[in-house]
């Protein structure tokens, strides 16, 4: 296992059409890897405008299988290409009526691995989740990757602090967090939550979003993807607030140990003392 693993965050405005945003996705892989990237995280619903802006049954179209849609097999071909692991953002159907905010992780050769679905489903101006998403029946999974253990945590979940925390006790050593988030009341916590649940979890966050206002709404999504290791420290600096970008930087896997070994978080941890917080 690599002590050093090189990753990448792709954010895009959007330009007008899937097909258009699935090139731009895949070209953009093809340059991380270029520049030694291992693993590659694609930014909320990736081939889509954020239609949660507008609540119009139009957009169920944009839904997919996963693994079996198109955009996950075309994935698995370009992580095999690049010999890349892939975190693939996409609106999920798994029957006709019912669907997910979900993300497809797969391997750097190809091998679909499995998916998250997003708990937590905001329903508020802007952002009508519920009326596109059921809320993800399948916990929190963790990822054996190329690169090591790796989990999704997706946009209005970074929120909750209960995910995050069970990442970390499955064994997460980078945990990405894919959004759609726009300037406004929750600007202020995008660099303040994620370096949080970096420290408190003592692992790696990427926590990327995508840029620009698209037709559907005034939502000004503003970028900032970056990279927060386990002393809340943001590696190197976030990216652009209004340009497409890529983000790649090496994070240094050692870091996990002696920060586990200094501040022991885990070792104290008193979930004996914590059932209040799941009654209901």
């Amino acid at each position: 296992m690599n002590d050093v693993v090189r990753a990448a965050l792709v954010q895009r405005k959007w330009t007008g059409s899937k097909e258009s945003m699935v090139a731009s996705a895949v070209e953009a892989i093809a340059s991380a890897a270029s520049q030694g990237a291992q693993v590659v995280c694609l930014q909320e619903l990736f081939y889509g405008p954020y239609f949660c802006q507008v609540q119009d049954p139009e957009f169920y179209s944009y839904t997919e299988g996963v693994p079996d849609g198109e955009t996950t097999e075309l994935m698995r071909e370009v992580a095999a290409r690049h010999g890349v692991v892939l975190v693939v953002p996409v609106y999920e159907q798994e029957q006709p009526g019912v669907y997910y905010n979900t993300a497809a992780v797969i391997d750097a050769d190809g091998t679909y691995l499995g998916k998250h679905r997003k708990n937590h489903i905001p329903q508020v101006k802007g952002f009508w989740e519920k009326f596109y998403f059921r809320p993800g029946n399948l916990g929190y999974p963790v990822f054996d990757t190329a690169v090591g253990r790796i989990g999704v945590y997706i946009c209005y979940e970074r929120h909750f602090p209960e995910g995050w925390r069970a990442l970390g006790l499955a064994g997460a050593r980078i945990v990405f967090n894919p959004s759609a988030t726009s300037r406004g009341l929750s600007q202020y916590l995008w660099r303040l939550e994620q370096p949080a649940a970096a420290v408190a979890n003592e692992y790696f966050v990427g926590a990327i979003n995508r840029v620009g206002v698209e037709p559907l709404g005034d939502n000004d999504f503003y970028g900032q993807s970056y990279f927060a290791d386990p002393r809340g420290q943001l590696i190197g600096e976030a990216a652009s607030d209004t340009e497409d970008e890529i983000v790649v930087r090496d994070l240094d896997m050692g870091l996990l140990a002696e920060v586990r070994d200094l501040w022991a978080f885990y070792r104290d941890r008193r979930p004996d003392t914590y059932e209040g917080l799941v009654t209901p």
